[in-house]
């Protein structure tokens, strides 16, 4: 560790000063207080951290700037450590001296709900509450983990470029720009190159920003995300999926080792992340599609079935949430109840609004997905709902292979066992999330991608450097790539993508 000499500690590191005079510096996330008496809490980045000031002991001076302080002011306070298991992080603050470095103008982010868009144009201000706190501590585990992964396994990471003169998939989904006056595209992915780069390494992974031009609005959906892209020389489809498979679970139990507070922070049901432990299903589109349509069971479970039972449930908890509510509100206004009691009911209203709108909009997607499901046409990709449909049936991610080839990149192998399928995988995510990973086997016969690359109207000229991967010692070869966002977003339980990336950009987002 490299040595650095400060005057300060941070509230991580408060468990080696229990008892001890030390000095923070931070900001303030909340502050109330009474007679005598200033409650603060204290955020610096690494943690939460409740600082008791008391008028007796920092002078009148300072205790009425104290009671001054507005919402995110930033300070530095003295005080002795104390263990308190009852306050956030285990430990309090006895406060004996505050410095103000400076107290903040009104805060435009307040207790109050706000909207979406709102949010968004103070995304700047908006990742320092404490559930974005934990959100981006949260990616910042997972991406160490990706690394340590690969790293770890013999992999060496390698750099895609940005600009490109060729697509991956087409051109459709791409922001073209000009490169000195000819035209360039935005990476979509890294993918060819790290077949190149495969073929000098063996194993290589890249990890870099990818660039997306759907006109899409869904809540799985950015312009700009980051990718990790393996590829493996010698590797066939199941080699992959095996890969696959151990990475997603190294990543996950990382974050259940080290974010378990944070994980709290947002609420998240660690039981539904534990089960990763468990073998991953592997499941051919064929039966998938059954299973999407309620023709095959599921461990005894049918998804129209389900779902139908799922808007039931929904239905039922709306009301009780409505009656909930109502109970609440009228206790509020019951005379004499305490500011403490009130001040919980009042949150747990809002709380509970937030969670009938989620109710409410699922109420209005079940019978649509519904209705999806049963008319599915075979040969189809899967939609966001039909992923919906077929993740709800299992506790874990599931690896769905041997996709139609017409829906697939130019690139994939086809299955010699199922002629006009591809050696291809997805693998979905539980709870909804859906996909989180693409990959598959590549082709190795030149001839083969000469007439998809005609068949795709590619340019040639364009793919003729990836040509010669075939050329000069070919091999057979796989890969996949993962959507960093959309691994977080399952992790987190996230209602959308957005929050899963410190800055957003997507349709209509392009600042701050």
């Amino acid at each position: 560790m490299i040595p650095v000499t400060k005057d300060f500690i941070r509230i991580q590191e408060l468990s080696q000063y229990e008892g001890k005079e030390v000095t923070l510096q931070g900001w303030v996330q909340n502050r109330r207080d009474s007679k005598g008496i200033v409650f603060l809490i204290l955020r610096d980045g690494s943690g939460f951290l409740q600082c008791v000031a008391l008028q007796e002991k920092i002078g009148d001076t300072a205790f009425e700037e104290a009671k001054r302080l507005s919402l995110e002011s930033s300070i530095r306070l003295k005080g002795l450590v104390k263990k308190d298991e009852k306050q956030i992080g285990g430990f309090e603050l006895e406060v004996n001296s505050l410095e103000i470095f400076e107290n903040a103008e009104e805060y435009p982010i307040g207790k109050k709900e706000h909207g979406v868009d709102f949010l968004m144009d103070h995304r700047h201000l908006w990742l320092r509450s404490k559930r974005q706190w934990a959100i981006m501590r949260i990616r910042n585990t997972v991406i160490f983990a990706i690394h340590e992964f690969f790293q770890q396994n013999g992999f060496v990471e390698m750099d895609a470029p940005i600009f490109t003169g060729n697509a991956c998939e087409g051109t459709s989904t791409l922001f073209e720009t000009d490169f000195f006056e000819e035209p360039a595209y935005l990476s979509q992915s890294g993918q060819l190159y790290g077949e190149a780069m495969a073929m000098a390494m063996g194993k290589i992974y890249t990890f870099g920003p990818t660039f997306r031009a759907e006109k899409s609005k869904t809540r799985r959906h950015l312009s700009e995300f980051w990718m990790i892209e393996p590829e493996m020389a010698f590797y066939d489809l199941d080699m992959t999926m095996d890969v696959i498979e151990e990475f997603i679970r190294f990543v996950v139990q990382r974050v259940l080792d080290k974010n378990k507070f944070e994980l709290e922070v947002l609420e998240r049901d660690v039981t539904k992340l534990e089960v990763v432990t468990q073998k991953f299903p592997r499941i051919s589109y064929h039966d998938a599609v059954a299973m999407i349509k309620g023709e095959k069971d599921v461990n005894g479970k049918n998804s129209i079935l389900t779902l139908q039972d799922d808007l039931i449930q929904t239905q039922e908890r709306i009301l009780a949430i409505g009656k909930e509510i109502e109970e609440r509100e009228l206790a509020i206004k019951t005379p004499g109840m305490k500011k403490g009691q009130i001040t919980f009911n009042e949150e747990k209203i809002r709380q509970l609004k937030v969670e009938v709108k989620d109710l409410e909009e699922a109420e209005r997607n079940i019978p649509q997905w519904i209705a999806s499901a049963q008319n599915f046409v075979y040969g189809n990709d899967f939609g966001g709902s039909d992923e919906t449909v077929l993740t709800r049936l299992f506790e874990t991610p599931i690896m769905v292979y041997n996709w139609p080839k017409a829906i697939k990149a130019f690139y994939m192998k086809e299955a010699d066992d199922a002629p006009g399928f591809v050696r291809g995988v997805d693998v979905l995510a539980p709870e909804g999330y859906g996909e989180i990973v693409g990959g598959g086997q590549r082709e190795t016969d030149i001839q083969i991608l000469i007439d998809a690359i005609h068949h795709h109207e590619l340019p040639m000229e364009a793919f003729e450097w990836y040509l010669d991967l075939r050329r000069f010692g070919s091999v057979p070869h796989s890969g996949f790539g993962l959507g960093l966002e959309r691994i977080i977003c399952w992790v987190c339980k996230l209602p959308h993508v957005r929050e899963a990336i410190p800055f957003p950009r997507m349709m209509g987002r392009l600042l701050p």
